[in-house]
């Protein structure tokens, strides 16, 4: 590819880069004056006439200028070989507001809170999945004399909490030997591989907590083994009222859990950034909306995915860039670093 080939690349950049920053049809003599193309505007009206009938740009009027197509923002965005790094100041804030997390969860939190912010997007997180980290504590707490607080610790340090209501009060030994009897078969164990230990657990209980153990391990295997991936942060839906095109039904479809799981189920592959632009998108509900994810984790295993949902119209550089530098991060969290 040269000459004329390049100039046009250069014309859907700068087209793709003008409609993103301003929300306006550009026209040729605006691209010529802008972005200092050496050719003049009647040049550039050939260009975009080739650029339109490759589907990659449209002209809304036929006055207007042009604007990008679904197709224009995949080759944009297929012809980003190298994005731009975040600068110092924008990696520093990232950084120093996700470093105050107290946990894993809080950094999750922490961290589709300000991707919501820097990209004034939706954003999405999946929290670690049970079914591929492992149980490192149970904890039992007694709230009541018949009631008891669970606390599954997992080594990513997913935290989760469930009630069990007892039949009968249980003494303050007969709550340590349950949490014992418990961690027995779930330490170093994922909740699904710990089913069906837990399952037969009641069977060998010594009689005086058996009904505490068979309590126990059945909120276990119903809550969390049944649900293990079920569990999303979501933050800045609202920032999709404030862009122009319809995006109520995105709005919707990232209240539904099932859906937004199945937009991040192709997030499996760290340190990869995946695109999909409008009628990309499987789901309707997102036919009109650009999505961007990525996975985090640790040992080369991903463990959940992460992502921002918008316009098509988003900043793809800028949002690349910071959806996968928060996922590194993440992935740092897990490693201990």
């Amino acid at each position: 590819m040269g000459g004329a080939d390049d100039r046009r690349q250069a014309v859907l950049r700068a087209i793709v880069a003008d409609y993103v920053a301003l929300q306006e049809p550009v026209g040729s003599k605006t691209l010529v004056e802008r972005h200092g193309i050496p050719v003049s505007p009647a040049t550039i009206r050939n260009d975009m006439a080739v650029l339109e009938r490759q589907g990659l740009i449209a002209q809304p009027h036929s006055s207007s200028g042009r604007v990008p197509t679904e197709k224009g923002y995949r080759a944009f965005v297929d012809a980003l070989h190298d994005v731009k790094p975040l600068s110092t100041p924008e990696r520093h804030a990232i950084l120093d507001f996700l470093e105050n997390g107290v946990n894993l969860e809080d950094v999750l939190r922490r961290s589709v809170q300000l991707l919501a912010r820097v990209t004034n997007q939706a954003a999405v997180v999946q929290l670690p999945t049970l079914d591929v980290t492992r149980v490192k504590h149970c904890e039992v707490v007694a709230l009541t004399p018949t009631r008891l607080l669970l606390v599954v610790i997992s080594d990513s340090g997913r935290v989760d909490q469930r009630n069990v209501e007892l039949a009968a009060p249980m003494g303050e030994g007969e709550v340590h030997r349950l949490r014992d009897t418990l961690n027995g078969v779930l330490v170093g164990e994922t909740m699904a591989d710990a089913a069906s230990s837990l399952s037969t657990l009641a069977e060998s209980a010594p009689a005086d907590i058996a009904d505490g153990v068979e309590r126990a391990t059945a909120v276990l295997i119903d809550t969390l083994v049944d649900s293990s991936s079920d569990r999303l942060l979501i933050a800045g839906a609202s920032n999709l009222t404030h862009v122009s095109g319809d995006l109520q039904g995105v709005i919707s479809a990232l209240e539904e859990q099932v859906v937004v799981l199945k937009l991040l189920a192709s997030a499996q592959e760290l340190e990869r950034v995946s695109v999909r632009i409008g009628r990309e998108n499987e789901d309707e509900e997102f036919s009109r909306a650009a999505i961007v994810t990525t996975a985090y984790g640790s040992d080369g295993e991903a463990l959940g995915g992460l992502g921002v949902v918008g316009p098509t119209h988003m900043d793809y550089p800028g949002t690349i860039q910071k959806v996968a530098t928060v996922a590194r991060y993440i992935s740092r969290v897990l490693r201990g670093e």
